[in-house]
Order: structure tokens, then C-alpha cells, then sequence
């Protein structure tokens, strides 16, 4: 069995707004064993709904719509599903009550255009909207569409979200007749190219039944290793060799075979140890503290993040000599040090991180380009003494990329600390 997502919304095309419906219900498919072959996007124009869909029911067995269930006069999918399939529309009782409730909640009363929301297609199995009006159908297309299924939902996020968790993925789950296991290898400090060279036995070797994807993003690479078959158990085995495979290869590398991101690792690791931390930005501009607080139960180990931009923050929130500043300039690794020490020593934790940085993209000189992060991490021992160690690093991106390195680069010098 495979699947086709089509999002339809001019404002998807139009980069108003990013598609996080498809990345979802991909997710959701391949949790059950329905890989997807083809994500397509698509405009309001009912021709170019009815193109898309006559496209994939060719060659999908399963093709997912969201979009275009509204009450407005650009939400078109349902009648051009009408037209291809040449049904009626049939009144859902149901979905008319939910709708009549939630008006009554907010005092309203309910349009013609409102009761247009409970009709759907003639033959398909409504699907409940537990989030919003417009119901979702799943629809038997016939021998015409070769008996594909042909899946109707809101583009609302929240509405499609709970009706792939409540109704669609139950009602194929027994359908599949496959299993699909995807494991994330998480990687820092490490380029894709480096990366590949360290690996490439593994992946000249890869069973057929494995596949190996490169996912780069602004911080990195990480990898995904994703294994079909129809028993679970071999599907199981075949896809931890490869990994293990991986991280004998480039173990120093991985600093999580999950998904699990790099603040939740460090996070994690700082609660099992007891252990509590400070930071002290420039160049991040609080983002670091942003991401180690985005962490659930990060208020067990985070005690405080200072935003120290100016020369003059640096001197009377963390102690930074002005002769240091004026010496070395606030880029420098003298100054990181002084940071670190100043961010441990006036917090009380056991350890701090402090970034001084150029983002970009101007303020950069021959002797300190644009890119340039100088990093220092302060930790205290039992006896009470302060280590501290700094590092200079380059990074090559615009100013929100150079940001986003930068707080990686620090998180990933609190994990090899507590490492």
C-alpha cells in the first residue's frame, strides 16, 4: 500500500503559510506501514484539484487531502471530489449537532452557509471533526479509481491532526499489511560529507529492505535509518544492525539514536545528575536560554540566562574587566572566559556557558569575520574550585543561521562537559 498528501491552499504556494500537515500525516502513515511516494501542493483552482487527485488515485492506493472544507468561497475540494466521483451529497446528522453546539457556545446562530458544512459525499465513511465544523470523509473511489481511497480533511492543523489520530490511521492501520520503522541517528560537530566518508561500508552494504537519508539542517546533519517488511520482528533486527553498524562507526559523533533534540539531551543529562546551569549571551541574543527552557522540566536544572549585549552589560552583570574589553575586544576568548566565570560565580550553578559572536552580516574584520563564536564553558568541582575553557569557532551562514550554530555550538560543549 502507498500514499499521496496533497495540501491544497494558495497561501501555501504563495509562502503565507508553511506546510506542517504533510511532515504529520507522513509520520502518521509510515508509523503503520504505509509509505508515501508523492507530497504534492496545490492551489484553490478546481482545476488544479481535480488534476492533482486524478493524478494520484493513478498511481496511489491511498491519497490524502487536507484543504478546502471550509465555508468560504475558496474552499472548492469537496464538490470538485463530487464531480470526479459524480455523487450527491448527503446531509451528516451528527457533524449539523456538533456545529449547532459550538454556535450555541458562542451565541450564534447557524448560516445556510454553516449547514452546507454537515453534507458530504455520497458513499464515504464521515470522519468526525472533534475540533472544528467541516467533517472529513474516507471514500471508496471505485473500479473507476481503481478502488483507491481518496481521504478528505481540513487544512486546520489541529482538526486534521486529531482526525488522522482518532479515525484515519485506525481505519487503515489493519490495511497495510506492512511494517515501517524509521530510527533517527542524531549528530553533532560533524559535516555530511565527513560524515558519509565515516560510514560509507555501512551504507555499500545496506540490506534491501533499508534505506539510509541525509537530513541536513542549519546546525548540522543528523541520519535516518528506515527498514520495510511484513514481519515486525525481522523489520526490528535488520534496522538495529545498521544502526549499531552506525554508531560504532561514529559513536563520538551521536548524541542521540532518537529524536530527540540536543537541548533535551543536555537537559536530560544535567536532571539525572543533578546538576544546574547558567548561561551568558551576546551573540545568541537569548536563544540559548530559549532552547534549554523550551524542555519540559528544564526548571530542575536551569537557574538563569543573562543577555549581556553590550560592553557595558558584560562589566556590571558579569564582571568583565573593561581592560579585558579593551584589550581583546568583547570577541575574543578572554572576554568568553571572564563570562563564564562571572555567569557561574554571581548564579550559584554548577556549570555555565557564555557565546560572544558575530552574527553578521556586517560588524566582521579580516582578523574576526562574520561567522566567528567565541565559546566558554565554567564549571565547579567539590572542593568549590572554577575550571573554565574557551574555544573559538567559525560558522558560515546568514545571521539567523550563524545564531542557530551558535547556540548549538554551545549546547554541544555543555554535553561533552558533562560527558
Amino acid at each position: 500500500m502507498k500514499a499521496d498528501i496533497i495540501s491544497i491552499g494558495d497561501e501555501l504556494l504563495k509562502g503565507h503559510r508553511i506546510n506542517t500537515n504533510a511532515p504529520f500525516i507522513a509520520r502518521a502513515l509510515g508509523a503503520i506501514g504505509i509509505p508515501v511516494e508523492r507530497i504534492v501542493t496545490c492551489s484553490d483552482d478546481p482545476e488544479a484539484i481535480s488534476r492533482s487527485i486524478v493524478s494520484s488515485l493513478a498511481s496511489a492506493d491511498l491519497v490524502l487531502v487536507t484543504g478546502g472544507l471550509g465555508p468560504t468561497r475558496d474552499d472548492r475540494t469537496r464538490k470538485v471530489v463530487q464531480e470526479l466521483l459524480g455523487r450527491e451529497l448527503l446531509f451528516f446528522p451528527d457533524a449539523y449537532e456538533r456545529i449547532v453546539e459550538i454556535f450555541r457556545r458562542r451565541g450564534r446562530e447557524v448560516s445556510g452557509e454553516m449547514r452546507d458544512q454537515a453534507m458530504v459525499i455520497e458513499g464515504s465513511l464521515p470522519v468526525p471533526n472533534t475540533k472544528g465544523t467541516a467533517p472529513g470523509m474516507i471514500i471508496d473511489c471505485g473500479v473507476r479509481y481503481g478502488n483507491s481511497h481518496l481521504v478528505l480533511m481540513p487544512g486546520v492543523p489541529v482538526e486534521m491532526e486529531a482526525m488522522m489520530n482518532l479515525s484515519v490511521i485506525p481505519f487503515f492501520a489493519p490495511k497495510s499489511g506492512r511494517f515501517i520503522l524509521h530510527t533517527p541517528i542524531m549528530t553533532m560537530g560533524i559535516g555530511e560529507s565527513q560524515l558519509a566518508g565515516m560510514i560509507v561500508d555501512v551504507e555499500d552494504g545496506l540490506p534491501s529492505a533499508t534505506t539510509l537519508s541525509y537530513l541536513p539542517h542549519a546546525a548540522g546533519v543528523s541520519l535516518m535509518v528506515s527498514t520495510m517488511g511484513s514481519e515486525k520482528e525481522a523489520v526490528d533486527e535488520e534496522n538495529r544492525r545498521v544502526v549499531d553498524a552506525i554508531v560504532s562507526k561514529a559513536g563520538r559523533f551521536i548524541y542521540a539514536v532518537s529524536d530527540a533534540s540536543l537541548e533535551e539531551v543536555v537537559v536530560r543529562r544535567l536532571l539525572e545528575r543533578r546538576l544546574t546551569v547558567a548561561v551568558a549571551e551576546s551573540c545568541t541574543g537569548g536563544l540559548l536560554s530559549s532552547r534549554l527552557t523550551d524542555v519540559p522540566g528544564s526548571s530542575g536544572c536551569f537557574l538563569q540566562g543573562m543577555v549581556t549585549y553590550s560592553n557595558r552589560a558584560k562589566e556590571s552583570l558579569l564582571g568583565v574587566s573593561p581592560e579585558t574589553l579593551e584589550s581583546f575586544g568583547a570577541v575574543s576568548e578572554p572576554v568568553a572566559l571572564e563570562m563564564a566565570r562571572g555567569c557561574l560565580e554571581r548564579s550559584g550553578a554548577d556549570l555555565a556557558v557564555a557565546t560572544t559572536g558575530i552574527a553578521g552580516p556586517g560588524g566582521g574584520s579580516a582578523e574576526k569575520p562574520v561567522g566567528m563564536l567565541c565559546l566558554a564553558v565554567a564549571s565547579r568541582s567539590a572542593d568549590g574550585s572554577i575550571k573554565v575553557e574557551a574555544s573559538t569557532l567559525s560558522m558560515h551562514g546568514d545571521r539567523r543561521q550563524n545564531k542557530i550554530r551558535f547556540s548549538e555550538a554551545a549546547l554541544r560543549a555543555l554535553l561533552e562537559l558533562l560527558r
